[in-house]
């Protein structure tokens, strides 16, 4: 049962480094469910310090998640349609077959959106693009490193029971 657990742990927080960039799973969550599966093992004592403060830290992060890229694009002058079209073009850029889609999706979707919003004023359209781009990276990479910390803490916690574990 422990290796069963141990193994869904790390998948899960395999998956959630995934997640950090991939708008359909929340990376941070995913990933403190992998701690919690470790935690739940009979050989790692529970640390419900450890798991609460992480539960803080993912709710947090998954709070910022939704505000940062609203608030870049806002900050650059865009509107709900640029944060819908970085949101789209991420997910087409994810699937459509070209060399890193997820990068240049958000910032087309974006453009797209706000000259949707408004065709006219092009300027203000690549603005808000950019800001609604700078915003999604910005949250992608705070995701990302959080994902990391909680691997880090996951393979220390392994390496440190690992007599128990195996």
């Amino acid at each position: 049962m422990d290796v069963l657990l141990l193994v869904l742990g790390f998948m899960c927080v395999i998956l959630g480094i995934f997640g950090s960039f991939l708008p359909v799973l929340p990376g941070p969550s995913i990933s403190w469910v992998g701690l919690a599966l470790l935690y739940f093992t009979n050989a790692v004592p529970a640390n419900y310090w450890i798991l609460g403060i992480a539960l803080l830290v993912t709710v947090i992060i998954s709070v910022l998640d939704y505000v940062i890229p609203a608030k870049g694009t806002k900050r650059f002058g865009g509107s709900s349609y640029g944060i819908w079209g970085t949101n789209l073009g991420l997910i087409i850029g994810i699937l459509a077959p070209i060399p890193f889609g997820f990068i240049i999706g958000p910032f087309v979707g974006a453009l797209i959106g706000e000259l949707i919003y408004d065709f006219k004023d092009h300027n203000r359209a690549l603005k808000a693009a950019a800001g609604s781009f700078i915003g999604f990276l910005a949250s992608s990479f705070m995701k990302f490193v959080v994902c990391v910390m909680y691997l880090g803490l996951f393979v220390w916690t392994v390496w440190h029971y690992k007599s128990e574990l195996f």
